[in-house]
């Protein structure tokens, strides 16, 4: 397939954002439970939601780029009982405004007791609009996975690891960035977010790493003697069938050589998965807020890479016929 950069771009920055929200929700939470200190909330979770809501709409904006008619993408959740993208475009922005309305809590002080648990724990409204968002942060990695999982011609995505590797590398990204954040606001939470986003960088890796071994063994249902109807041992394809390019061969071919896609490859694994972790480790050791930061970003190229490849590696049957290009 033709990756889109718009697509791109849209689900790794969405995704860091919700792994970004979930970091700050469950730092609360355990907080609330007396598990971890008390954070500032009029300063930490506030600049912490807006950190978040930038990412949120910095991909909702990216998704325009590639659409044919901007003006008419409202339509795009009007089929939402059996269409993903649908719910996707609904949870989007229901997730967004959940986000918003938990900073709006934190911001104002508005944050009454709402009842206790065992007589120790105070849940306030805080608590329980992070808890609303964080259902909508889960499903809106679903709908984001189920969009490409649900495709049956596609064997490289129809599978339920697209759906896991989604999610976790989007939590990957986001505690990492909130180990960053904490260590910028000096918060006494950086040993525990880093060491979350070691975890899941970690199980991210096995994961991504199933996916790829599970796509290299892929036998295609699809061969060029089912795609035009006639079984010979021996079938050579000599042409495309016409003198030019068309939507076929631009959208679903991804242009690449295939010395530069295994290149791909081994540039998002090692800039997903072993650069950061070394760099988190680094940096909590020394606490380098600088080290923290950089394993962000560097994350953040190689999800770029990885999403790119995630795409381009999904081989659809139409390109049967049009092998020589």
């Amino acid at each position: 397939m033709h990756p889109a950069f718009s697509v791109i771009f849209l689900t790794t920055l969405i995704g860091a954002g919700q792994g970004l929200f979930l970091a700050l929700y469950t730092g609360q939470l355990y907080s609330a439970f007396k598990l971890l200190p008390v954070q500032d909330s009029a300063n930490y979770y506030v600049l912490g939601s807006l950190i978040v809501l930038v990412l949120l709409i910095a991909g909702l904006v990216s998704s325009f780029f590639h659409l044919g008619r901007p003006e008419r993408a409202w339509r795009a959740a009007a089929r939402w009982q059996t269409s993903w993208l649908s719910r996707e475009v609904i949870v989007l922005p229901a997730f967004t405004g959940a986000v918003a309305a938990w900073g709006l809590v934190h911001y104002t002080g508005w944050n009454p007791l709402l009842f206790t648990i065992s007589d120790t724990y105070e849940i306030d409204l805080s608590l329980v609009v992070g808890a609303a968002a964080t259902l909508l942060c889960f499903f809106l990695f679903l709908c984001t996975g189920m969009i490409y999982a649900c495709i049956k011609m596609l064997q490289e995505w129809a599978t339920p690891l697209t759906v896991v590797n989604y999610t976790l590398l989007g939590i990957s990204s986001g505690f990492i960035l909130a180990t960053g954040f904490a260590a910028w606001q000096d918060s006494g939470l950086v040993d525990f977010f880093g060491g979350w986003a070691i975890f899941v960088t970690i199980l991210a890796f096995m994961t991504r790493t199933a996916s790829l071994i599970r796509n290299a063994r892929i036998r295609h249902k699809s061969s060029l003697e089912t795609a035009i109807g006639i079984r010979h041992r021996h079938i050579e394809q000599k042409a495309q069938g016409s003198m030019a390019g068309s939507f076929n061969t631009r959208e679903y071919f991804h242009g690449a050589s295939q010395r530069n896609f295994k290149y791909i490859k081994w540039v998002f694994l090692v800039l997903v998965f072993p650069l950061p972790l070394m760099l988190l480790s680094i940096g909590l050791s020394a606490q380098a807020i600088s080290l923290l930061i950089a394993a962000f970003l560097i994350q953040y190229v190689g999800l770029l890479a990885e999403r790119w490849f995630f795409f381009a590696q999904a081989n659809h049957p139409q390109n049967l016929y049009y092998q020589t290009v």
